[in-house]
């Protein structure tokens, strides 16, 4: 990778204007100072991609809407990990058995779970809002700790406010990218991102507390609970673990750092065009841990269009690839991992940023219509104007 960082118009990105931890005055700069992000002064790049798609193929709306698949496939993987947490209840946890079957199956089962709740999130198993809040909870269980009532919102937000400071919570904070800005930090931060990504949200704004935030805790203790007095402590160590697993050093979890961190710096030129190409914001990935994962690799798809559903992603990519070719993307998650912690110009600081735009997506209560309140025909990027109808959102 280049070692000339992108010069770009300040009308697309800006650099702060210096790069050393102290001030001319020869004091210690803040965190605050010491800032290396990508800031941009343009809207993100989803919603005008989408309108052209749109423009240019308006039967992609059609794949809007849910997949029936998905509950089969949720019932399936819950199933499965209480058959491996009942089949390990008399293993030791410190052994090599409960280690290798805990990263190989039970991370692999846990990041389906955590991909399945982000598709849920999105309304896309059931046409129900209330119903696809129940069975998120449901989905939550093997992952041994509650989390799927939170991340409905705070992953909303982060669509509609994709890059904005102070909103988007999938963004690392300063603090986190001057700390961890090495390879053994940006190593501790790869083997420990689920919990960052846990509580990074609650540290940046807090979430009412809601019918369904209390619903997804209480069933999460009950579960738990039940589990260790008819199956075994090791059996909920197990389903914990594989959530620990599922966000650490594990093949799966390279999804978490190869969506959003810029890994393509150089500003480049089209044609005969002088206007520089603005640092891409999101990455897709093309590689076969796409079955596994709801398809989330496409996730440049999934930001142009949230409620096309995991089995039409690739629908949606062959009916506008012309719009998908030449974006930079992944092979591997693995080598995304390992680039990562190694390349002296990837880091946490490999972030687009944008002081405004966006809105937070509130909580809701289950069950209540006020849940989904603008995040419908809107959350899909139809233009009304062109006449769009969205099947199956309401």
């Amino acid at each position: 990778m280049s070692s000339i960082l992108m010069a770009a118009t300040v009308d697309q990105l800006t650099e702060p204007e210096s790069s050393c931890c102290a001030s001319s005055e020869g004091l210690p700069m803040k965190v605050a100072d010491y800032d290396h992000f990508f800031w941009t002064y343009t809207e993100e790049p989803h919603r005008t991609r989408r309108q052209a798609i749109i423009k240019a193929h308006p039967e992609v709306t059609r794949l809007c809407g849910p997949e029936p698949l998905t509950k089969y496939c949720v019932l399936s993987v819950i199933a499965l990990q209480l058959l491996f947490a009942v089949l390990l209840r008399n293993t030791a946890v410190l052994s090599w058995p409960f280690f290798l079957t805990t990263y190989v199956i039970g991370a692999t089962a846990n990041q389906n779970l955590f991909l399945s709740i982000h598709e849920i999130s999105h309304n896309l198993a059931f046409r129900s809002p209330a119903a696809n809040r129940l069975f998120a909870v449901l989905a939550n269980l093997p992952i041994g700790v509650p989390y799927s009532a939170a991340f409905r919102p705070y992953h909303l937000t982060h669509h509609k406010s994709l890059g904005v400071d102070g909103l988007d919570t999938d963004l690392p904070t300063s603090l986190e990218a001057f700390f961890l800005d090495s390879v053994l930090g940006k190593a501790f931060f790869c083997t420990f991102q689920i919990l960052f990504y846990a509580l990074r949200p609650m540290m940046v704004y807090q979430l009412p507390i809601t019918q369904i935030h209390l619903l997804n805790i209480i069933a999460q203790i009950t579960f738990d609970i039940l589990l260790v007095r008819y199956v075994g402590g090791r059996a909920l160590a197990y389903l914990i673990m594989s959530s620990f697993l599922a966000g650490s050093l594990h093949p799966c979890a390279g999804h978490f750092i190869a969506e959003h961190y810029v890994f393509e710096k150089q500003v480049a030129n089209t044609g005969n065009s002088s206007a520089p190409i603005p640092v891409p914001e999101t990455y897709s990935y093309y590689g076969p841990l796409n079955m596994l994962t709801y398809n989330v690799g496409l996730h440049n798809e999934h930001h142009d269009f949230p409620a096309v559903p995991w089995t039409r992603l690739p629908v949606l990519h062959e009916i506008a690839k012309e719009f998908y070719a030449d974006l930079p993307h992944h092979k591997s998650w693995v080598w995304v991992i390992w680039q990562f912690i190694w390349d002296q110009e990837v880091g946490l600081w490999c972030r687009v940023k944008r002081k405004e735009g966006g809105r937070k997506v509130g909580g809701g209560v289950c069950g209540s219509n006020s849940s989904n309140n603008g995040w419908r025909e809107d959350e899909l990027g139809a233009n009304e104007r062109l006449g769009v109808s969205i099947p199956g959102v309401r």
